[in-house]
């Protein structure tokens, strides 16, 4: 715990995680545990910015992260640090693929910490684009639709929102069939703010892969189911 580390004040950056079986880390796990079981969240730190009245937002990243990792060690409780690879990128992504991760993180070794926007560092995530049916269309006040998706089998549950991202003749369809009406939603939906639409409908989502519910989805492209 924080308690347990030497200095007497610092700001570490970092990100909570928690495993699941495979010693993966799982957003939807770390959701649950928030409630249910905190003991299970792990506190992974990457970044140093203040080290006893000490500003090291100007220092290079790895003299900072040198310095975290004094403070951190490679310890395997509930603070963790995060250990970096030097170049390879495009393998490293590959690898993190593999694996079944989120994504990863790349960052400039000399640059300085900045809050907001940078180009010092770069977010690189793993996505996947399925087949879903397009359900329904979600109209919230003041807020971008968003397109409501279901599995396209007999259970036809429903997976989550997408972002759309349509050609103007595919939204053009879309709004046809919303305005069309005649639908259902699909098992598990809760959705009172939502236009269902006939089946029939299939929808080309990119999202984040190996996640139960969908996450940061767009919908890329719609086409008429065959029959």
């Amino acid at each position: 715990m924080a308690a347990t580390l030497s200095p007497k004040s610092a700001i570490i950056d970092g990100e909570a995680i928690v495993l699941n079986g495979k010693g993966v880390s799982d957003f939807h796990s770390l959701r649950s545990a928030m409630r249910w079981a905190p003991d299970r969240i792990i506190f992974v730190a990457f970044d140093l910015l203040h080290l006893d009245g000490v500003n090291l937002r100007p220092a290079p990243l790895l003299e900072r992260r040198e310095k975290l990792l004094e403070l951190v060690g490679p310890a395997k409780g509930v603070i963790q640090y995060s250990h970096h690879v030097h170049g390879g990128g495009a393998d490293f992504y590959a690898a993190v693929d593999r694996m079944g991760l989120e994504g990863m993180v790349s960052k400039r070794p000399d640059s300085v910490y900045r809050s907001g926007d940078t180009e010092a560092w770069l977010k690189t995530k793993c996505y996947e684009e399925v087949d879903f049916e397009v359900a329904g269309v979600q109209l919230k006040p003041g807020s971008a639709p968003l397109a409501l998706m279901a599995t396209r089998d007999a259970e036809r549950r429903y997976v989550g929102s997408a972002h759309i991202a349509l050609t103007k003749a595919m939204r053009e369809r879309l709004w046809a069939k919303v305005q069309e009406g005649k639908g259902t939603p699909p098992k598990g939906a809760d959705k009172p703010d939502a236009e269902w639409i006939k089946p029939g409908l299939v929808g080309r989502v990119k999202t984040l892969k190996r996640e139960d519910k969908l996450r940061h989805a767009t919908l890329q492209a719609i086409r008429e189911a065959k029959s």
